[in-house]
């Protein structure tokens, strides 16, 4: 094998930080565009070591084939013996709203109350969780397609009028709305080989995409590569350092990503105030596809992504001594 990693990705800007340092430290890999690919199962694997870098926001840019395909190569690797990080395990876990739910309640980690539906009458007639409440997508990403409602009515006039958010698998989630506080917004704590990495606060000004590539939100506004969100928020997401994140959100995040089988990604939760003034921590996302934020890491005094190339390398390290 030629190469000592592949890469699979979709979305091509988000990639370029990592093809960097992968190139400056002499990595040997191959990227895997999967938007037009194809596999053969039985000549699978051409790598001892495989990253995935797929979203779940591809359809949103006319992508929807690679999320299947990444899936199905994914689970043919696997099946042959190659190591994939982030991979099928993880990777269906960031496909369902639902499933991550299940997880967090499963770990007794407090997070919203949702509802999964096909049929917006049937939704009326389950959802308890009051007005207003988010409508997501079961496969959410980018913050795309999301909706803040007001009652039911409202919800059965979208859908009549906009039947194009049933896309891509025709799957949608009621979810609890908790008010933030606009000036702390919310939190979001990047994970790598399941250890914090850095951790930021996350001020939207309304919008619902809180990508955190420099390429969708670039710093200070400007130009974005990203096709969310249709409408632009009044101002540009601000992200901050966060150094004084509570241990227990870390504990938190950690349990989270063993449970989910993820090896890097980003684990997002609000600050609710509760009865007693004290503020609740809400989980409600997890990422396995975690575009991190270089202005981030540099104030916390790294390269981020030199930090993943790090890894990469050890994993590349450990499975050509079959301790990984």
């Amino acid at each position: 094998m030629a190469n000592q990693l592949v890469v699979l990705f979709e979305h091509p800007e988000w990639q370029k930080p990592l093809w960097a340092a992968l190139r400056r430290r002499g990595v040997a890999y191959e990227p895997c565009d999967l938007k037009r690919a194809a596999f053969d199962p039985d000549a699978v694997p051409a790598a001892p070591l495989y990253f995935n870098q797929a979203s779940p926001s591809a359809y949103v840019r006319g992508n929807t084939r690679a999320v299947p395909l990444a899936l199905s190569l994914m689970r043919s690797l696997e099946l042959s013996g190659a190591k994939v990080l982030n991979g099928s395990r993880a990777f269906l876990l960031e496909l369902s709203k639902s499933a991550q739910c299940a997880l967090l309640n499963t770990l007794d980690i407090p997070h919203p109350r949702s509802l999964a539906f096909n049929d917006p009458e049937a939704a009326l007639a389950h959802w308890t969780g009051g007005w207003p409440a988010l409508l997501k997508p079961e496969q959410g990403g980018s913050g795309a397609r999301m909706f803040l409602l007001n009652s039911g009515e409202e919800l059965l006039r979208l859908l009549r009028d906009q039947p194009s958010l049933w896309l891509p698998d025709n799957l949608l989630l009621l979810q609890e709305y908790f008010p933030v506080d606009p000036a702390r917004g919310i939190v979001r704590m990047e994970f790598l080989g399941g250890k914090l990495l850095y951790a930021m606060r996350v001020i939207s000004h309304g919008a619902f995409n809180l990508c955190p590539s420099v390429e969708c939100n670039p710093e200070g506004g400007g130009d974005s590569a990203c096709a969310i969100p249709e409408k632009a928020p009044a101002k540009p997401v601000e992200f901050h350092p966060y150094p004084e994140v509570p241990a227990a959100a870390v504990a938190m995040g950690e349990k989270i990503m063993a449970a989910g089988g993820l090896d890097v990604g980003g684990i997002e939760y609000l600050e609710a105030a509760s009865e007693n003034g004290e503020d609740r921590l809400i989980f409600y996302d997890v990422n396995a596809n975690s575009n991190l934020r270089a202005p981030i890491g540099e104030a916390f005094g790294f390269d981020p992504f030199e930090r993943v190339v790090d890894y990469l390398v050890s994993q590349i390290a450990g499975t050509a001594s079959g301790t990984t």
